[in-house]
């Protein structure tokens, strides 16, 4: 594990698109179209403005969040990641544009390397939802470590309904929902509520459309109050334990709680 991440100040990285209706200045020349990438203190913004296509991801995007999700594996610089969106729709699928069997395969990769990412990344994520998340949009949220959603929005797997199993989710929906609930989600592909999708594990909290932003902010504000390095440890010890057996897991907290004693006890000094 690692235990003592050096917090570095980077500059403010800003990825801007210029969308036809509402021209945004471009600081990078290779800045992909519907993404905006920012870090304000210690919170990387990864912001989806894609918005006349529903916030569909498409390659150029996905690239650029992986490249920095990366970048803040190997260094990490925040310690809370906030994925948003902006326009009526949160997310509403990923850009599909392979037409071979090479292409459609790199896609695939490419989207389950950027949710196994997202998932294990040092910094504590959290999704604001503020409407309809479906397919990859859906899941993407769900993996992030708070999944926040604006009681108004829709909540679906609809690919079965368009003749494609939705593997991609499958892979690690049963660890948050039981099978009996998971199962039907994906066969059927029916949107639910926000509030069922929290019965059933999928979300965190439900917001009404006017809270939703301040109730992220508050989550977000508990997060910072917390030792860095002792909140980084606990989301990569808690992802651990859901894969080991019971054994493996009573010897790794030997060792973690032992580890992170020590580093009380240095504090305290």
């Amino acid at each position: 594990m690692n235990h003592d991440h050096p917090l570095t100040r980077l500059a403010l990285r800003v990825y801007r698109v210029r969308m036809p209706s509402n021209p945004v200045e471009l600081s990078n020349a290779n800045a992909p179209a519907g993404v905006v990438i920012e870090r304000v203190g210690d919170v990387l913004n990864f912001t989806l403005i894609n918005s006349e296509q529903g916030n569909e991801v498409t390659g150029a995007m996905f690239d650029a969040m992986l490249a920095e999700l990366r970048r803040e594996a190997v260094h990490p610089s925040a310690r809370v990641l906030r994925l948003r969106a902006r326009g009526k729709a949160f997310c509403t699928g990923r850009e599909r544009a392979g037409r071979d069997a090479v292409s459609i395969h790199h896609e695939a990769a490419r989207l389950i390397e950027f949710k196994r990412a997202l998932r294990t990344s040092p910094l504590i994520s959290v999704a604001e939802v503020q409407g309809d998340a479906f397919g990859f949009g859906f899941g993407m949220a769900i993996v992030c470590d708070f999944v926040y959603v604006a009681e108004s929005a829709a909540l679906g797997f609809p690919e079965m309904k368009f003749g494609l199993a939705p593997a991609a989710i499958m892979a690690y929906l049963g660890e948050y929902a039981l099978p009996r609930f998971a199962f039907p989600l994906v066969l059927f592909g029916d949107p639910i509520a926000p509030r069922e999708a929290r019965e059933i594990g999928l979300i965190s909290h439900v917001s009404t459309a006017g809270n939703l932003a301040s109730d992220v902010d508050a989550v977000i504000e508990r997060i910072l109050r917390l030792d860095p390095n002792a909140a980084r440890n606990c989301k990569e010890f808690f992802q651990t334990t859901q894969q080991n057996s019971f054994d493996q897991n009573c010897r790794l907290a030997t060792e973690a709680l032992t580890v992170g004693s020590l580093a009380m006890l240095a504090r305290r000094k």
